[in-house]
């Protein structure tokens, strides 16, 4: 079957973007002083060699299809790793989703406790940010890309995207199923940051306004396309 070829290729293309994601994770996290170094291996265990990076596969193919070298778009694509993993560190927690595991081993709270996993999400969404300021230095984005870089990835990870969307996922556990809130949960809490990586990429390559629009229609999709299928697997 030709899909047997596509799956196969597109596998190999991610085991490629998860090497290069690890090696700039590697370089792009702080170095902290002895006195913190839990701080760092806590940061380590979740965000190197973890996932699928599907995330960083947009930033990287968006930019390339709009012009740009795909490892010039690795930086983009580090950052927008590092505020995934804070996420799943601080959705597990207790006092939010209460999770023992994440992606077959123990949560990052289970490991170094709840406050190191707390301070460890902090820093990498700060890092994060840090890093994304360093675009006209480390990848020659201009600075008022830079600027809508960071908009767009600060949007999507705040109030407006994935903290509200986690708002909204606590409020649903006390109220009856409602398909509107599902949606936004769905859209806020997990599409905000495949469509911020999507238009962060095609940004970083300069994109025009009509390209960004339609890069963000198929975000929009992509989204729907991945939360079905996470939620097959859950049954």
């Amino acid at each position: 079957m030709p899909f047997e070829g596509a799956s196969a290729r597109l596998n190999e293309y991610l085991q490629w973007v998860a090497a290069r994601v690890d090696e700039g994770l590697a370089g792009y996290l702080p170095r902290v002083q002895p006195e913190a170094r839990v701080l760092r291996e806590a940061m380590e265990y979740s965000v190197i060699g973890a996932g699928k990076r599907l995330r960083a596969a947009l930033v990287i193919e968006s930019a390339y299809v709009c012009g740009a070298d795909r490892e010039r778009a690795m930086p983009v694509a580090c950052a927008i790793e590092m505020i995934h993993a804070y996420s799943l560190i601080h959705d597990d927690l207790p006092c939010m989703d209460d999770d023992d595991y994440r992606r077959g081993k123990l949560a990052n709270h289970k490991v170094f406790g709840e406050g190191i996993a707390v301070l460890a999400g902090d820093a990498l969404l700060t890092q994060a940010f840090w890093l994304l300021s360093t675009l006209p230095v480390v990848a020659s984005v201009s600075w008022d890309n830079t600027v809508r870089i960071i908009q767009e990835v600060a949007q999507a990870a705040g109030a407006e995207g994935m903290v509200g969307g986690q708002v909204a996922d606590l409020d649903a556990e006390a109220r009856p199923p409602d398909a509107r809130l599902l949606e936004y949960i769905h859209t806020h809490k997990t599409g905000a940051l495949f469509r911020a990586s999507t238009r962060a990429g095609a940004l970083r390559a300069g994109a025009d306004g009509e390209t960004l629009e339609r890069l963000t229609e198929f975000a929009g999709h992509f989204g729907v396309a991945f939360q079905i299928v996470d939620d097959l697997l859950d049954v």
